[in-house]
């Protein structure tokens, strides 16, 4: 248990450097949290080697998603002829 464990946070670790995009950094660093909590929550209520991984897996799969949901995007603006075009969003927004 206690190697799955080890095991996936170092891999998952490895892709929240890996990334090269500030929305791939989030996504990485929101699956190395998710499945750290995954793996907690299920070890402390008491679950096999098995509910420990499947726990990182879904913690891990949910902070990729939701790391990934919330990195700034672009904005989309329209010029004084009416032409649309994006660009990124002012710092403050």
């Amino acid at each position: 248990m206690k190697r799955i464990l080890i095991s996936t946070l170092a891999a998952l670790s490895i892709l929240a450097v890996a990334g090269c995009s500030t929305t791939e950094r989030r996504a990485g660093t929101g699956a190395a949290v998710g499945a750290g909590t995954g793996a907690l929550v299920a070890a402390a209520t008491g679950s096999s080697g098995r509910g420990v991984a499947t726990g990182a897996l879904i913690g891990g799969a949910a902070g990729a998603l939701i790391g990934a949901a919330t990195s700034p995007g672009d904005c989309r603006y329209r010029d004084a002829n009416g032409n649309i075009y994006v660009a990124a969003c002012p710092s403050n927004y």
